[in-house]
């Protein structure tokens, strides 16, 4: 294999893992897509490490009298994460094609790319609105009335809508997090003043529903038992600094409804 072949294959490798790293995948699965990719190119010795900031891969390939040749490593730095499992999906169903299919490396950085451009499978608007749905039902566990059902319905969009498009413009984590914590507060106090039969405190919980890392949550335990150390301690600190900028927003609206307005 020739040197510029050899790194063209790393870096579709390296790519494919960035896609499934930075829409949701796990550690595991983006080091066993790299290594499959590699491997399938005739690259004897292939080792990636991955983190959820970061991925991290070496190689070697036999030179054609089956000399080793010199080792080849790789480093891309993942700063912007979001939640797409389809294109996981896609990323995963390619490198099954790649291998078995035997795809050239300009056709399958073709079809990556192609996955990379993919316009997310719902809209702003559709997330915005089954948002409200889930909360709305899930309040109805805690005992809501139809009032409460309608609040946490209509604030939930407006809370889910407003953080869709903050990620849209690529703010950090923790201050999409804090506002979307903030204005569920809000939301919740004005409905809450208007009548009397609305909780404040179900509306809120319905809509922070919504917010709560739950696949950072669960990629950190999985990997944590996987024996990825590194990552499944990323993935609950990720967790826990969502967590706290959730709560924090939530906390500093209710404090100030308390103080000035005499609020319960």
């Amino acid at each position: 294999m020739e040197e510029i072949t050899r790194k063209k294959m790393l870096v579709l490798a390296l790519f494919a893992g960035e896609i499934m790293l930075k829409n949701g995948g796990e550690t595991y699965r983006v080091e066993d897509t790299i290594t499959r990719l590699c491997k399938s190119r005739g690259f004897k010795y292939v080792e990636s490490i991955v983190t959820p900031t970061g991925i991290y891969i070496s190689v070697d390939h036999p030179d054609e009298a089956g000399k080793e040749g010199p080792m080849h490593s790789f480093i891309k730095r993942i700063k912007n994460r979001q939640i797409n499992l389809e294109k996981v999906a896609k990323v995963n169903d390619f490198s099954r094609r790649f291998v078995q299919e035997g795809l050239t490396l300009q056709e399958g950085m073709k079809n990556l790319k192609e996955i990379e451009k993919s316009p997310p499978p719902f809209t702003k608007y559709q997330v915005a609105f089954f948002g409200g749905v889930t909360s709305s039902f899930f309040i109805l566990l805690l005992g809501a009335n139809f009032l409460e059902f309608l609040s946490a319905f209509a604030a939930t969009i407006f809370v889910t809508y407003t953080i869709t498009i903050l990620a849209e413009k690529d703010f950090a984590s923790f201050t999409i997090h804090l506002v979307g914590g903030a204005l569920a507060a809000a939301l919740a106090i004005l409905l809450g003043q208007l009548h009397p039969e609305i909780s404040i405190n179900r509306v809120i919980i319905g809509e922070i529903m919504v917010m709560v890392p739950g696949v950072a949550i669960t990629n950190g335990v999985r990997d944590s038992i996987a024996g990825d150390l590194i990552s499944g301690m990323a993935r609950a600190g990720e967790a826990l600094i969502v967590a706290i900028a959730i709560a924090f927003g939530v906390g500093f609206v209710l404090n100030l409804w308390t103080f000035f307005g005499g609020g319960l």
